[in-house]
């Protein structure tokens, strides 16, 4: 191609802009539904409801123990981790989900830990340091379709 070429079709572009623009404008309103739309997708993939099941503080009085039981579910997949401290200091996150899990994987600031879902939905993440964590998994439906179930951060 020549570069009288490109100028020719930058002009026809350029008309054929103006035509569309003028039979048929940009809703004034666009961007915001679009964003809109957007977030109501985001949303909708991110929520998940988080019911504390159980915290250990009152446990203090018959030890010194640092768990929670936590809860999360978004209507079809449901997780339940258990967080327990460790001697080291750290935490250990037990979890079991009520789907087929392909891939579980707990994410804390720039870290993220990857475990296997075993028989009955079993996963584990050994020392994980404490500080606010969500957990991501990519979940067989039963129906074959994949989709990702992610919580709401939580605290380790």
């Amino acid at each position: 191609m020549e570069k009288d070429d490109y100028a020719t079709d930058a002009a026809i572009f350029a008309r054929m802009r103006d035509a569309w623009s003028e039979i048929d404008p940009v809703p004034a309103d666009l961007v915001d539904r679009m964003v809109a739309a957007v977030a109501v997708e985001d949303l909708s993939r991110e929520y998940a409801l988080l019911t504390l099941v159980e915290t250990a503080e009152l446990g203090a009085v018959r030890g010194d123990t640092d768990t929670a039981t936590l809860q999360f579910s978004d209507g079809t997949t449901s997780v339940l981790l258990h967080i327990a401290a460790t001697e080291s200091g750290g935490r250990r996150v037990d979890g079991w989900v009520d789907g087929d899990a392909l891939a579980v994987r707990l994410v804390h600031g720039e870290r993220d830990w990857s475990a296997e879902s075993g028989e009955h939905g079993r996963f584990a993440f050994d020392e994980v340091p404490s500080g606010l964590a969500r957990l991501r998994l990519v979940i067989r439906r039963p129906d074959g379709e994949l989709s990702e179930f992610q919580t709401p951060q939580f605290e380790v």
